[in-house]
């Protein structure tokens, strides 16, 4: 029996989150007397298969096929299942990322599995794998275990570091007979920009209403540029037109675990709290000393975010010689 990890990728590249899936199923792998393997699904891939030997693969299964290059339920739910059978695995590891928290559930329905999705935290006791996740939009945590033959597991992006291990990795291609899709993908348009990903970011500068108007936003912008992370938005400036749905965070937009979380002028509505509540380190700035977010952070500073800003961004900059 053996711990399989789905290594998610696009356009021939991989995400941080496969690695950070890799790095865990090995882990679990270890400590559970089990092998480790992973597979990579899409078109033209068996060449980028063996990068996962770093990160702990001892084999790695690729299923690849032209009508695999988009991402496809079906296609990949099947693909995922024949690499399963092959490896024997008994756990399957993926990320719970937009792709993870489609595939995730059709996989377990085939395999007849028990889920557990958006996993902060794993253990192994006595033998058995101990899940945690939170629920209710974080306000609580449910510790849990998987009582089926075959589990799978969607570990939040983030929260789980990708550690490189000695080793390489075997690759085998499978030779699978894919059932028609029904529903094909025809075209995928990618926004070009330099930004980073909000979801895979290290350090996130989110900004709310005590910006006061959306020309203050640069002010932000400025900060996240000298801190070398992305630019994230509470519901209600992207409510009222400020930023782009892709830049919120909460329980309606995305939910992130950088190492740094860094709250402008946001009160901390717990729809908000959902979506960072995982951050390793919490910054609040707010001019409100009551305000709600300051409860879960671990430094606060109050004041007025238009005069914080630019000299928290200049001090960096100096600290950093620029």
């Amino acid at each position: 029996m053996s711990v399989l990890a789905f290594a998610e990728q696009r356009n021939n590249t991989f995400r941080k989150s496969a690695f950070e899936a890799v790095s865990q199923a090995k882990i679990l792998a270890d400590q559970l007397g089990k092998t480790i393997s992973a597979v990579v699904v899409g078109s033209n891939v068996e060449n980028m298969a063996a990068e996962l030997g770093k990160y702990g693969a001892s084999k790695v299964y690729v299923v690849q096929d032209p009508t695999l290059s988009n991402y496809s339920t079906e296609g990949y739910t099947q693909a995922v299942c024949e690499a399963v059978a092959k490896a024997e695995a008994s756990i399957v590891v993926l990320p719970a990322t937009a792709m993870g928290k489609d595939l995730g559930p059709r996989v377990a329905g085939r395999l007849k599995a028990g889920i557990a999705s958006d996993v902060t935290g794993l253990t192994v006791e006595g033998g058995r794998l101990q899940i945690t996740r939170p629920m209710m939009a974080g306000k609580v945590f449910q510790k849990m275990i998987i009582k089926t033959e075959k589990q799978v597991i969607s570990l939040r992006p983030n929260v789980f570091r990708a550690t490189e291990a000695s080793g390489a990795a075997k690759v085998e291609v499978l030779s699978v007979s894919l059932n028609p899709i029904r529903a094909v993908v025809k075209e995928t348009r990618v926004e070009s920009s330099k930004k980073v990903e909000l979801t895979e970011a290290d350090t996130i500068v989110s900004g709310g209403r005590g910006l006061k108007a959306p020309e203050n936003w640069d002010l932000l912008t400025k900060l996240a540029e000298a801190l070398g992370g992305a630019q994230g938005a509470s519901r209600a400036v992207v409510d009222a037109g400020w930023r782009p749905h892709e830049e919120q965070v909460g329980q309606t937009g995305k939910t992130v675990s950088p190492q740094l979380y860094i709250a402008v002028g946001i009160s901390g509505a717990i729809q908000h709290l959902a979506g960072m509540s995982s951050s390793k380190t919490i910054v609040a700035i707010n001019n409100d000393p009551e305000a709600p977010i300051f409860k879960i952070s671990d430094y606060g500073l109050v004041g007025d975010a238009l005069e914080v800003l630019p000299e928290l961004t200049k001090q960096i900059l100096k600290l950093k010689g620029q």
